[in-house]
């Protein structure tokens, strides 16, 4: 362990690089772009730090930097990491700084475009880091603003009632998740004389009534299954997805959909244990829902990033799954997914990002032969679409087969059923390379660009992790 405020700096180095961005001219988009790199690669080198001196072979926090924040409020700044998070954290580090090589061709508005790029990954490690309930409450609300300015501003044709639609979305989850924060720690004060929202307190703290503590629980659920996002509560992922800028979907698909397992994770079951064991079949089943529902619908899609969009639903599914499996097997099951499809749902992202690009379209029917016209491109997507429907010896079938496992051990038929995903998976996502990638190329494919070597370096490192 080391006095070094490491956690800090990883939270607010982009604050402080957010900061430096709006002092550099509007027409000089190449200092933008040179502080934005550099920031988001100190941030990453300092992750790789904390990563090296992470002590494994223990649950507790490490690094843990504490500090008050508004006196007699019980709101304090606690941020620590464990075996939960690490990984978490240094997944954001990583996909930041490609994000800013996959967007180095933007040429609109980028000064505005980096600073709220720095400003999100603030947000977003600060998500992972926050002890205090209320610091994450803060730093969970945080991340609206960025996503919501970079949807609308840089995105598609719809992209402003996407943006509004995901705004709106997050924000009714968030106000029962505030109101259950401050409950709980009022609750705890009533009972013991002590406000406090440092969830090591309110994890020892026994004497919630059971009532109370299942209505906190589904307080807490709410917003976790609007981020996740669970069945029903999915409607705005695809709009989103469809109408975001690529960065903004690999984002969302490596990052923010994770939001949702690591809150159930990290804060339900231990606040609210008793709970999180009796209502783990309300969960199971979401996700069983949602694992064929989603794949169903992908099936329908032509547009291949709203394929892709379903496809998250469906994967988020299987995480939620393994979660709620109450297992080891289960829970190390769904942190592998959460990093597993951070990767390879990003790749796909980005390349057909990289695609529309190209040809400004993303409608299968027309596009015929993209791999014999740009075969690194093909290639490539073909690479991720194995590693997304699980193909063993990558990570998909890896986390996937655990979640399932633990399934059938404790519910035999939850697990039949969610397997059906598994096969609806390699039939949408297949099906989807036939029709675009393989053939004669036409249209927009004819003398179709290959990736080149910058768009090979952002797109590598998902795939070789």
């Amino acid at each position: 362990m080391t006095d070094f405020p490491v956690l800090t700096f990883i939270i607010f180095a982009p604050a402080v690089g957010a900061g430096i961005v709006l002092l550099v001219p509007g027409n000089r988009s190449e200092i933008s772009k040179a502080i934005g790199y550099l920031t988001t690669a100190a941030t990453a080198g300092l992750s790789f730090y904390m990563l090296w001196h992470f002590e494994t072979g223990t649950g507790k926090l490490q690094f843990v930097e504490e500090h008050d924040w508004f006196g007699d409020t019980g709101v304090s700044y606690i941020v620590g990491v464990d075996g939960i998070s690490v990984f978490m954290v240094v997944l954001t580090a990583v996909v930041f700084p490609l994000g800013l090589l996959a967007s180095q061709q933007l040429e609109i508005r980028v000064k505005a475009y980096t600073f709220w790029f720095l400003i999100l990954e603030t947000a977003i490690m600060g998500i992972f880091l926050a002890v205090d309930l209320i610091a994450f409450f803060i730093f969970w609300e945080l991340l609206l603003v960025p996503m919501y300015f970079i949807i609308a501003g840089w995105g598609h044709e719809n992209r402003v009632y996407a943006a509004m639609k995901f705004f709106l979305f997050t924000m009714a989850g968030s106000a029962f998740l505030f109101a259950s924060i401050l409950a709980l720690g009022f609750l705890h004060q009533s009972a013991t004389g002590n406000l406090t929202f440092d969830y090591r307190v309110l994890m020892e703290w026994t004497g919630l009534a059971y009532a109370t503590e299942v209505w906190l629980f589904l307080g807490f659920m709410v917003s976790f299954a609007v981020k996740a996002p669970l069945f029903p509560f999915h409607t705005w992922l695809p709009d989103v997805h469809t109408e975001a800028p690529t960065f903004g979907s690999v984002v969302l698909a490596g990052v923010l959909l994770k939001m949702g397992a690591y809150g159930f994770l990290r804060f339900s079951f231990t606040l609210f244990p008793d709970a999180s064991v009796d209502l783990a079949p309300l969960l199971l089943v979401l996700s069983v829902i949602g694992i064929i529902y989603g794949a169903i619908v992908a099936a329908r899609q032509r547009d291949l990033k709203r394929l892709i969009a379903y496809s998250s639903i469906s994967h988020i599914g299987f995480l939620v799954l393994g979660v709620f499996t109450l297992t080891t097997i289960g829970l190390d099951g769904a942190v592998v997914i959460m990093i597993s499809h951070a990767l390879t749902t990003g790749a796909l992202f980005l390349i057909v990002g990289f695609l529309d690009e190209r040809t400004h379209t993303r409608i299968m029917s027309e596009l015929k032969g993209i791999w014999r016209a740009a075969p690194v491109l093909g290639g490539l997507f073909l690479f991720a679409t194995f590693a997304g429907i699980g193909v063993p010896g990558l990570s998909g079938f890896v986390g996937e087969f655990l979640a399932l496992l633990a399934t059938f051990v404790v519910h035999r038929w939850y697990a039949v059923v969610a397997a059906i995903g598994v096969i609806l998976a390699a039939v949408y996502m297949l099906y989807a390379f036939q029709q675009s990638f393989t053939g004669v190329p036409k249209g927009v494919t004819e003398g179709l660009k290959d990736l080149n070597l910058r768009e090979i370096c952002v797109i590598a490192p998902l795939l070789l992790l």
